[in-house]
């Protein structure tokens, strides 16, 4: 499947609303006048809605309010962009829902934007998901939580997704299985407890009591990643061991074409001799086991 996957003309559209966004209100209205579906307007702030598909779940009160602060001072320098939904009258964040928040905290009433006439779901994810990265404005889970929407929801392949957000197919691949964390870990993630590293070392030793005790200790202790790794390493298996130091390179390759054809984790489980066998095939709720399962039915197709 080529980057078309994500929809036509998204390159450019991603481009256009990036330009734009990083503008101040003057340069940015000048930039779209003779752009067709696209203007740039003062809105009442309450006809303004958040994006169903925004990533970002985790809002810094604090630094709300030093841009809030800012806002009244010196107004907001940068447009946020918005589609309108004629059917409502409203209008939808694309980009810029910190900054109006902070508007809205700062009591105004009005909020300059950049407004595309028409925006599809597909397309209007995508921004949300790809602008938030690019700013680094997303902790670890929101982003892996951003990733799986987006191919969840549109049949993205890992790759497509790689491309479009400037990431290597693995950095995507690392980041999703984030989400095979317990629910624990992850809110520890999110809240800045641990680090990508620290997470990576408790995926090495499986799920269950092991794990908990190697997520309570880092946190306990204080452990560097480099000294969780070391402990993750002492508490593996014998055979998970034995795992980690390599598959066979067609089974690997296997496994490879079969999580990029499902956009989920799998795992070829075998004995000595591989004549038998098992196929696991990850899934994290049951949105993501019907999509999974319609991917199959489309490959028997």
């Amino acid at each position: 499947m080529s980057r078309q996957a994500l929809g036509k003309g998204l390159d450019a559209l991603i481009k256009q609303t990036q330009e734009v966004a990083n503008l101040d209100v003057q340069e940015a209205a000048e930039v779209v006048q003779n752009t067709p579906g696209m203007s740039v307007q003062k809105i009442d702030v309450k006809k303004i809605v958040p994006n169903r598909f925004q990533p970002r779940r985790v809002f810094d009160e604090e630094k709300l309010q030093e841009l809030a602060s800012s806002i009244k001072e010196h107004g907001l320098t940068q447009p946020i962009v918005v589609v309108y939904d004629a059917s409502l009258d409203k209008y939808e964040i694309v980009v810029g829902e910190r900054r109006f928040r902070a508007t809205q905290l700062a009591g105004l009433t009005e909020i300059n934007a950049i407004v595309h006439s028409h925006l599809d779901d597909q397309q209007m994810c995508a921004l949300a998901l790809i602008e938030n990265i690019q700013r680094e404005d997303l902790n670890p889970i929101e982003t892996a939580l951003g990733y799986r929407n987006l191919m969840n929801k549109f049949f993205i392949k890992q790759v497509d997704l790689a491309a479009y957000c400037g990431k290597s197919k693995g950095a995507i691949s690392n980041t999703l299985r984030l989400l095979e964390l317990e629910p624990e870990i992850q809110q520890a993630l999110q809240d800045g407890q641990l680090t990508e590293g620290h997470a990576r070392a408790l995926l090495m030793v499986g799920t269950g009591p092991v794990r908990m005790d190697l997520f309570n200790r880092i946190l306990k202790n204080k452990l560097s990643v480099r000294q969780a790794e070391t402990v993750a390493q002492s508490l593996l298996s014998p055979a998970k061991k034995a795992e980690k130091a390599g598959k066979p390179v067609e089974v690997t390759a296997f496994e490879n074409d079969l999580q990029n054809a499902l956009g989920t984790k799998v795992e070829v489980k075998y004995g000595k001799n591989m004549k038998k066998g098992t196929l696991v095939i990850h899934y994290h709720s049951l949105e993501e086991l019907d999509n999974i399962a319609g991917r199959l039915k489309h490959k028997m197709l």
